[in-house]
């Protein structure tokens, strides 16, 4: 089966119950292992604009937020109850991410 990648972003503090959603719905598995990720520190930032419902900040304002980037695989098939566990469980209205699918 093709394992896929999800790359997101999230608070540091937030970071370990992103992960167990995923991992609950399906990502990290590799194998004989599971709750498999790869995480690295480092800082994002946004300006959330009119109409936006900021977790962190204030609309029009520049907010700098120290933040983890996570790497994983998933199933292929699991690509869409693997971005809804992402978007349930983050804690931004809009999460910062993406899907590269692997072509092995």
């Amino acid at each position: 089966m093709s394992l896929d990648v999800l790359v997101f972003y999230v608070p540091v503090a937030d970071t370990d119950a992103v992960l167990s959603a995923v991992f609950t719905a399906g990502a990290g598995r590799i194998g004989n292992y599971d709750q498999c990720a790869f995480v690295t520190e480092g800082r994002g930032q946004f300006r959330p604009l009119v109409g936006a419902h900021p977790t962190i900040g204030e609309v029009g304002k520049l907010e700098r937020v120290v933040e983890n980037r996570v790497e994983l695989t998933f199933p292929r098939p699991l690509r869409q109850v693997i971005v809804a566990a992402l978007r349930e469980a983050h804690p931004y209205e809009e999460p910062a991410f993406h899907v590269v699918e692997n072509m092995a």
